[in-house]
């Protein structure tokens, strides 16, 4: 053999084995894909959307990092010194609201036996489920009083109502006093109402109710009171500005969240594999893009865990195409009831996740944690429900998801 012929013969070796390397290099490096599945399966319960201004709205996926958030702008020492990863959650949850009542159905009247046949007595209609939005409440609302002359129909009230009911960063809600049951409640059609009432939010994640906010809520409110022919009471607005602040000082004092990272270990993930890897531990897509949520037990309420990754890649035409290496899970505190273990809830889906997508759990600062880690935060976060329950704002409560949102 010549050593031209050996020589050729080695660079083709070296060449094949090359393209035998790219080739192994580029599959290793893409995403895991999701497994066909052999029948449409039932879709999965969505996360609420987000609502509009006015509308009874329900409230409660993925954020990225491993990090204790003890407040938004300034917290409580004791929760910044409990984690072993402390830093600022990115994300804050869109504001929840109250759960749709089921409707309510009466029973069918049991059928007398006679000697005859009689024929049972009809059951009564249902009636129709009536959906709650977020009310009017002095705690955390200051409201203006709207006195009325006579009564006035919801109709007249509805077509009335300002183009959006937000005063700044600020929402406000009407309601109206129903003639018949005597309860307020939001305008609605065919009903009539002697006398109605408005409320704008003191304070939100946004900060407190300012002057300029309160000026631009009375601004909207009086056009509004002249077409429904009602006579307007306003609250000072210093006092009104001067309880906003109050109130978002206590908000800036007790409001929390968690998150934590999850980093692809080998392969990244793509949408539709993180999506039905997820699926199996009860995680939905959100109204959002890039967002996964484990929703609430009560229906219309905020998720108890949100997983967040990039939105540019959940919008993809191809999900099985695009890359993901890391995604955060983030519980927001205030918006959960203690009732149903939000952070033991926490802790055990960053365990289930890491194993199930062969992640590791690392802080914002790419440092590798155990759920063991976030233990010590368990005392701290009992004496954070118990400083809100003692301010009528227990986590998970209308009032508190409102104010921290």
């Amino acid at each position: 053999m010549s050593l031209t012929l050996a020589l050729s013969i080695l660079a083709g070796l070296v060449l094949l084995a090359l393209v035998v390397q790219s080739l192994w290099s580029a599959r290793k490096s893409e995403p895991r894909r999701a497994e066909p599945t052999p029948a449409a399966p039932a879709a999965p319960r969505m996360e609420p959307p987000l609502g509009g201004d006015l509308a009874p709205t329900p409230a409660p996926m993925p954020m990225d990092s491993a990090e204790l958030v003890d407040a938004r702008r300034g917290g409580d020492p004791a929760l910044a010194a409990a984690g072993a990863a402390v830093g600022l959650a990115g994300e804050a949850v869109a504001p929840g609201v109250e759960p749709v009542m089921g409707a309510a159905v009466a029973e069918t009247a049991p059928v007398a036996v006679q000697a005859e046949a009689a024929a049972p007595a009809p059951a009564q209609a249902p009636v129709p489920a009536v959906r709650r939005g977020p009310r009017i409440d002095a705690l955390i609302d200051v409201i203006a009083n709207l006195t009325l002359d006579t009564r006035v129909s919801g109709d007249l009230v509805l077509a009335h109502l300002p183009a959006t009911r937000r005063a700044g960063t600020k929402p406000f809600l009407v309601e109206g006093l129903n003639a018949a049951t005597a309860e307020w409640e939001p305008p609605q059609p065919g009903q009539q109402y002697r006398q109605l009432q408005a409320g704008v939010q003191l304070a939100n994640r946004h900060g407190a109710l300012n002057e300029i906010e309160y000026s631009e809520f009375v601004q909207k409110l009086q056009p509004f009171a002249d077409s429904v022919g009602a006579a307007v009471e306003m609250p000072d607005m210093l006092e009104a500005v001067a309880r906003a602040k109050e109130l978002d000082h206590f908000a800036n004092q007790h409001d929390a969240q968690l998150a934590v990272q999850l980093v692809a270990r080998k392969a990244p993930w793509s949408v539709s594999y993180l999506q039905q890897a997820t699926l199996k531990h009860g995680f939905v897509p959100g109204s959002l893009p890039g967002r996964l949520v484990l929703p609430g037990a009560e229906e219309g309420a905020p998720p108890v865990l949100v997983l967040a990754f990039d939105p540019q890649a959940a919008l993809a035409e191809n999900p099985n195409a695009v890359s993901v290496k890391l995604v955060s899970l983030s519980l927001d505190v205030p918006q959960t009831p203690e009732a149903e273990d939000p952070f033991g809830t926490w802790l055990r889906a960053m365990s289930a996740l890491a194993a199930e997508l062969e992640a590791d759990l690392v802080d914002e600062a790419g440092r590798r944690v155990v759920p063991e880690a976030f233990e010590p935060i368990k005392s701290e976060l009992e004496g954070l429900y118990r400083q809100l329950e003692g301010r009528d704002l227990a986590a998970g409560s209308a009032a508190a998801r409102r104010l921290f949102s």
